[in-house]
């Protein structure tokens, strides 16, 4: 795919990752941005400002991804406003902070939550614009984590929730085949408002210097990694049904 002209929606697009992979998508050349949210409406608003700094049409629009009838409305915007979706990166993602002990924590509520925007949040957002990326013959990229991977997040609920979106990305790439091709990134520890804001900078500071030693790139994951794997698997024409993990190469240690 040649994003030069690409229409894209980034759900999640106000903040962390998605901000960055909005902010890519434009220095990419992309006609337009919608940068999604739900209750990030400020930052959503200054994502977008600064996309059109770069010349880039962008709107940010407001839908509860876990939701299907407020994504198919803006489905609806953004097939009114633009004409076409080229690229949809599902973004959007929420936790809760049980410690994998603690089962009881694990409520009816919490599933329900997390499921709802991790998984089907995408599946509906697939879904509602899969007409428009068939005829654009564009691409889906899915953020993960690695705790869809391994034993490992904020919570069982969250590596679930995480995991059963890689199983998606991959059927996916086969329903939605051969039009439109569906991968995933799966990226480790990323700092972020959403890490650091939980645990406070010198914590996350002391964690991410633990684990870089870990890594055989020894380096902790910025926002901007994340967006140049996305952009990636964007303009990768033979690869689909992928997950593209972004760790410094933890993952291959024991």
């Amino acid at each position: 795919m040649n994003l030069d002209g690409a229409v894209a929606v980034i759900t999640g697009g106000g903040t962390g990752i998605g901000a960055a992979v909005a902010e890519s998508l434009a220095r990419k050349g992309a006609a337009a941005v919608i940068v999604n949210y739900s209750r990030s409406a400020d930052e959503a608003r200054a994502t977008v400002a600064r996309i059109e700094e770069l010349g880039c049409k962008a709107e940010a629009m407001a839908a509860d991804v876990s939701d299907d009838a407020a994504v198919r409305r803006m489905a609806e915007r953004v097939r009114a406003a633009h004409g076409r979706v080229d690229a949809l990166v599902c973004n959007a993602g929420t936790t809760r902070w049980v410690p994998f002990p603690d089962l009881e924590g694990l409520t009816d509520e919490v599933w329900r939550q997390l499921m709802g925007v991790n998984l089907m949040g995408a599946f509906y957002c697939a879904r509602a614009f899969a007409p428009d990326l068939r005829a654009a013959r564009g691409a889906i990229v899915n953020v993960a984590s690695i705790a869809g991977l391994q034993a490992t997040g904020s919570s069982i609920a969250y590596g679930v929730s995480k995991a059963a979106l890689l199983q998606l990305t991959r059927d996916l790439a086969v329903a939605l085949a051969p039009e439109v091709r569906v991968n995933a990134v799966a990226p480790g520890i990323v700092a972020t408002r959403w890490h650091i804001g939980r645990v406070g900078e010198q914590v996350f500071s002391e964690m991410a210097a633990k684990e870089e030693l870990k890594a055989p790139l020894r380096r902790t994951a910025q926002p901007e990694h994340v967006a140049q794997m996305v952009t990636s698997l964007l303009e990768s024409d033979l690869v689909t049904g992928e997950t593209l993990i972004g760790d410094g190469g933890r993952h291959l240690g024991y």
